[in-house]
């Protein structure tokens, strides 16, 4: 597949994840940890996506997690959503753990 391909997944699944994150808090329920993992699974996928698309692994993860650090901003201005360090943490381990592989 091009690499397009891949940066169309890669904007789909930020725009996918900017809709959830648009969503007020009552409409939001996932409780801890799977919040967490929720989190590390999109920003996973985001990282993986902006890789096939052709970016660096350190680009891609330093775009995932600064997508990341403005999705916490965004949530901060929805109602019943608020700022979340630990999710920016999970965002970040995710995206760190796409480029994770077993050798040997």
């Amino acid at each position: 597949m091009s690499r397009r391909f891949y940066l169309g997944l890669a904007l789909a699944e930020a725009v996918l994840i900017f809709i959830a994150s648009s969503l007020p808090g009552s409409a939001v329920g996932l409780p801890a940890p799977w919040d967490k993992l929720a989190h590390a699974s999109a920003y996973a996928l985001l990282a993986l996506f902006l890789r096939a698309g052709g970016l660096h692994p350190g680009a891609a993860w330093l775009l995932a997690v600064l997508y990341g650090a403005g999705d916490e901003l965004h949530q901060y201005f929805v109602p019943g959503r608020f700022s979340d360090p630990a999710d920016l943490a999970a965002d970040a381990l995710g995206a760190l753990a796409a480029f994770l592989r077993r050798r040997g």
